[in-house]
């Protein structure tokens, strides 16, 4: 009964989308179990990259199974493209290879409207969101006034809870420009449309993966984001709406922790972040150019470009205690090749103390200033490399140094997007 939980142990933006698509070859079901179409994971498609957004990434696999869990929120105009794009590229997208929980969260068009309010309202509001509608999706699901995807079979209670939930707005939708407020027939008939498209992919997929996991077979749980954007464990308020850590796969797919066998956190060999909030390591400048150019450092999603820096081991540390990691995996590798020397954050410096520890407040974080071990660098480009005695001996050591420093094992460690770019480390742990 091996069920697999990967997670991002940074900010998001990892390579977690490279590392799911290489792991689901060898799993029957892959889950997505948090955030909606604010997230973007980029696979590599015969021979082309591929962004998804609401879909896991095992969708390119004929023989998986691909869950949308109750945690996630779901745009239907988004989901429903995304499956038209798929369909264009030959992938076979059908209820038997595509389940969407009946209770999983929509995100409707006045939630984007919502999302975008609120950041153009200032900066002292702005969290540098993608403006998808998925924190106030989040909103109404707390506030128990949610629209859930189990309501698109039942039209009648639809619209009585269409009609609840603007009766709750009516305030905010009131103050907007008459040409900009929503119109409830408009957003009611628009809904029951995608409702007829995606009867048949609904289902109680709590029940139905409890009964899979008991049958033995192999379930990935794909996280989005990163630990250091979760709602409880991140940099709050700069953080996203829900919990990507490892206890939110189990929330948000009904598979309980004692069926979690292994907990894959994936980190790059340095650093990035999108959107507003502290970021210890960021360099500016030209290196900070150089880093993101090499890197691509691009938003699957949104196109916006990333913030770089050095590796945090204090954030990653962090994040494997949190998600209790069994393994990590270190991604682009190859960005780093051409520096000669390489810096990893070992400790923050704090009005004269040192913190090893990652702090609650971002008021403390984003005054601390990195404490730095320098390394050497190499020369060699490393996408040519298959495997681990391939790497030059620099390059081994920069991965020893992050696991001594993390304290949990790396199992692998990638030096290009493609699938045979995936190297296995020596002693690594198992994970299937």
């Amino acid at each position: 009964m091996p069920v697999l939980v990967v997670v991002g142990a940074q900010w998001g933006d990892e390579g977690k989308g490279a590392m799911v698509d290489m792991l689901a070859q060898e799993a029957d079901i892959v889950v997505r179990f948090q955030g909606g179409a604010n997230a973007g994971h980029t696979v590599i498609y015969r021979g082309q990259p591929l962004a998804l957004h609401l879909i896991p990434a095992g969708i390119t696999h004929e023989h998986t199974v691909c869950v949308l869990g109750n945690g996630v929120v779901i745009d239907p105009k988004a989901l429903l493209e995304e499956m038209e794009k798929l369909r264009s590229l030959g992938i076979h997208v059908s209820p038997d290879r595509l389940k969407i929980s009946d209770r999983a969260h929509l995100t409707l068009p006045y939630h984007r409207i919502l999302d975008a309010a609120r950041e153009m309202a200032g900066s002292r509001l702005r969290l540098g969101t993608t403006r998808r509608g998925v924190g106030p999706t989040y909103v109404d699901k707390v506030d128990r006034v949610g629209v859930r995807v189990g309501d698109l079979q039942h039209p009648e209670r639809l619209r009585e809870k269409l009609q609840i939930n603007f009766e709750h707005k009516r305030a905010f939708f009131n103050a907007l420009p008459p040409e900009e407020r929503p119109d409830f027939n408009a957003i009611l008939d628009e809904i029951l449309s995608y409702a007829e498209v995606l009867r048949p992919y609904i289902a109680d997929t709590v029940t139905w993966l409890n009964q899979q996991a008991d049958a033995g077979k192999r379930i990935l749980l794909e996280g989005a984001q990163g630990t250091g954007l979760d709602v409880d464990f991140g940099t709050y308020p700069f953080v996203t709406s829900s919990n990507t850590t490892a206890g939110g796969a189990c929330t948000g797919s009904g598979l309980p922790p004692t069926k979690i066998t292994e907990v894959l956190g994936i980190t790059k060999a340095y650093t990035t972040r999108v959107g507003e909030g502290p970021f210890p390591t960021e360099l500016q400048g030209s290196l900070a150019v150089h880093l993101r150019e090499k890197g691509r450092e691009y938003g699957a999603t949104t196109g916006r470009p990333r913030r770089c820096g050095w590796f945090d081991a204090v954030l990653v540390r962090y994040a494997v205690m949190v998600n209790g990691c069994t393994a990590l995996a270190l991604t682009k590798l190859d960005v780093l090749s051409g520096y000669p020397e390489v810096k990893v954050c070992v400790a923050y410096r704090f009005r004269g103390d040192t913190l090893t520890t990652f702090p609650a407040e971002v008021c403390v974080l984003g005054e601390v200033e990195p404490v730095y071990e320098t390394l050497p660098g190499w020369d060699e480009p490393l996408s040519h490399c298959r495997s681990w005695s391939q790497l030059p001996s620099h390059a081994q050591r920069f991965v020893e140094r992050v696991r001594e420093l993390v304290g949990t094992p790396i199992a692998m460690v990638s030096v290009g997007p493609e699938r045979e770019a995936v190297l296995s480390v020596p002693n690594a742990p198992n994970l299937w």
